[in-house]
């Protein structure tokens, strides 16, 4: 079980090597399933010699690569197009990813550059995809190439974030770069159930004012980037680029915020917070925020939103962050942590309390 304390060790034999000199690209999500599996998600294309590696991964305790899959070729040209069978479309910069209490594997796609909204490369990678462990295809939320903005119920706007609730099979999806929302989807047949924006309101895609933590808070999301519920019923937002945590009721209903807190962070590369873990204690008492622009990792208080404690500083070396994007907690107690940009690496850190 883990506790509230920032003291984490950096486990320097997880994980192990990969096969076939293998390396691994931007790391943008990872996931644990029912069996304490760590799932990690990667973009082959940002990463020389990547190219050939399987975009998703899954490693057991030992840090040994028990699976791997992705893409819908045999190669780097194949990563973003159809699938052999026309089922489903593959992007080319996944963005996020979980696995549900099924032990289904999401994989989304979004965090196209440059965010251009009259070129399709920025809306193609705007889909989420669901497969079984062994990717097996099952369902696709959005299509690429489509968007309608963030009042669409059909099309996405470059997702970030995925969580599915165990008790109604609902698949809640930050959306994201391009849209300022939250929107919710059937889980199996990916039918629309509703959306909604910062403070629960109508999201609004018009011009945002310059953030400043001094200011009033801003009305509307500006890059919800994460997503994650809680087992009495609450769902966390990390609205980004507004340097702040939202919290809200399954359908929407806005509950509380906060900053993150300014001793701890100045969102000064690309904002904050990135991600969101929840102890796994019975009360999911702590939440662990990877903050990717201060390349540190911080424990906050879920019921108050207040921080606690907080790791990590900028650096290659083991136990050190570069751009920590996301992060995951198995049944133990350890934490797992994946770096994009320069970082493109997985972490295992293990409490020590």
């Amino acid at each position: 079980m883990s506790g509230p304390a920032s003291e984490f060790q950096w486990d320097a034999s997880w994980p192990k090597a990969l096969p076939n000199n293998w390396l691994v690209g931007n790391v943008v999500g990872v996931a644990v399933d029912s069996s304490d599996t760590i799932w990690i998600y990667h973009r082959p294309l940002s990463q020389a010699g990547a190219e050939n590696t399987p975009p998703v991964l899954a490693f057991n305790q030992a840090g040994d690569l028990v699976n791997s899959w992705g893409g819908v070729g045999d190669g780097p040209e194949d990563w973003g197009g159809s699938s052999a069978d026309g089922t489903y479309e593959w992007g080319t910069q996944m963005h996020g990813g979980y696995v549900d209490y099924q032990d289904n594997v999401w994989v989304g796609f979004g965090g196209g550059l440059p965010y251009e909204p009259d070129k399709i490369h920025t809306y193609g990678n705007a889909l989420v995809l669901k497969f079984t462990p062994d990717g097996e295809f099952l369902l696709q939320l959005g299509k690429w190439g489509m968007t309608e903005g963030s009042q669409s119920e059909q099309y996405l706007g470059q997702p970030t974030d995925i969580w599915v609730d165990p008790e109604t099979d609902e698949v809640y999806v930050s959306d994201g770069y391009a849209n300022r929302r939250v929107i919710v989807f059937d889980g199996t047949t990916g039918e629309f159930k509703r959306l909604w924006g910062a403070y629960g309101n109508e999201p609004d895609d018009g011009q945002m004012p310059r953030f400043s933590r001094d200011g009033d808070m801003p009305e509307q999301f500006n890059t919800p980037h994460c997503l994650a519920g809680s087992s009495d019923g609450l769902v966390y937002v990390c609205d980004r680029g507004n340097q702040r945590i939202q919290v809200f009721q399954k359908d929407g209903t806005f509950v509380s915020e906060a900053l993150v807190s300014a001793t701890l962070s100045d969102g000064s590369i690309g904002g904050t917070p990135w991600d969101i873990a929840m102890s796994n204690d019975p009360e999911q008492q702590y939440l662990y925020v990877s903050d990717g622009g201060n390349h540190r990792v911080h424990i906050l208080r879920r019921d108050t939103l207040e921080a606690v404690g907080s790791f990590g500083q900028r650096g290659r070396w083991g136990g050190q962050f570069e751009s920590p994007h996301s992060l995951a907690i198995d049944s133990h107690g350890n934490l797992f942590v994946v770096e994009t940009l320069d970082g493109r690496r997985a972490q295992k850190f293990t409490p020590t309390n």
